[in-house]
């Protein structure tokens, strides 16, 4: 029998490995647009893209499985409706995020994408206070109020309403909780999901082969549309598993390291910011180290 000490030191590594999965996958998810972009660059489309991320993303969580042995997991839920319905409507919410962001990116709004990103882990600590009962402390409120402000102001420079930045932010809130909830690891759910979207997708790839449109035969655009699948499963994997074993509010803040990178991103392909945008870049970034600061300070205790 384990003691309550060693019990709280397992429990104090298992947060930090997930306080790190979550900033390894944000910051994956950071850069992504280059490649998206490099991807649109070499004739690959929208759609063409998000279609190839979700059919490669097949044979490399496949081989997952099999290297994990999670087949008989994975039959589980398939024979489960309920586990298999929740998964079905996280695969639909993964897959119009993917969707909406590949638009966002490849038609020079950038800038939106990131807004959008910043707003998702304000709908994330909502959700954790008012699904989970989870508290945040005096500290948390602080970096709540200063990315709030931010976000605000970050709003008001683009100028109109952030609907794009709403509808990426809901959506990947949404599958946030579901797949907290929903009765399958980390590679068993993301498998399914795949496997939910490869039908609509593999006839979209067909079609677009057959009526010349495609591009995933050529070289460049072909190893580009490829490298989506890898791309997509190994932050996906580090989300699931940091998701699950995290608190949702410590995953909500985690998030804005992605905008941030994308943030950047987007400055250096030359969309533009106004001085109000710099200002809530700089409101952000203060809530995000208040947080972070926070954050360590309490695994520092617990490790101790």
């Amino acid at each position: 029998m384990s003691s309550p000490s060693a019990t709280a030191d397992r429990a104090a590594a298992e947060e930090r490995a997930a306080l790190w999965a979550g900033v390894g996958c944000y910051a994956f998810w950071g850069f992504l647009p280059i490649l998206l972009k490099a991807a649109a660059w070499a004739g690959a489309g929208d759609w063409e893209i998000v279609v190839w991320r979700a059919l490669w993303a097949i044979p490399v969580m496949g081989a997952i499985i099999l290297l994990t042995r999670r087949t008989e997991a994975v039959l589980r839920v398939l024979r489960s409706p309920k586990t298999l319905g929740a998964l079905t409507i996280s695969a639909l919410l993964i897959g119009a995020n993917w969707a909406l962001y590949v638009w966002l990116v490849n038609t020079g709004h950038t800038l939106d994408a990131s807004l959008g990103y910043f707003l998702n882990p304000l709908l994330s600590v909502a959700a954790g206070l008012i699904l989970f009962r989870e508290r945040i402390g005096t500290s948390g409120w602080i970096a709540l109020g200063l990315a709030g402000a931010g976000v605000a102001l970050q709003t008001a420079a683009t100028g109109h309403p952030p609907w794009a930045g709403l509808s990426l932010a809901t959506c990947f809130c949404a599958y946030g909780i579901i797949r907290k909830q929903v009765a399958a690891d980390a590679q068993t759910g993301l498998f399914v999901e795949c496997l939910v979207l490869a039908a609509p997708a593999f006839a979209y790839a067909v079609w677009l082969q057959t009526h010349g449109l495609g591009h995933a035969a050529q070289p460049l655009a072909g190893f580009l549309l490829f490298l989506g699948g890898p791309a997509t499963v190994a932050p996906l994997l580090a989300f699931s598993w940091a998701a699950r074993r995290a608190p949702l509010s410590t995953m909500g803040f985690l998030q804005f390291i992605s905008p941030s990178i994308q943030f950047v991103i987007a400055l250096a392909t030359g969309e533009r910011l106004s001085a109000l945008g710099m200002a809530a870049f700089a409101l952000i970034w203060a809530g995000v180290e208040v947080f972070a600061y926070s954050a360590w300070s309490r695994l520092r205790r617990a490790g101790a």
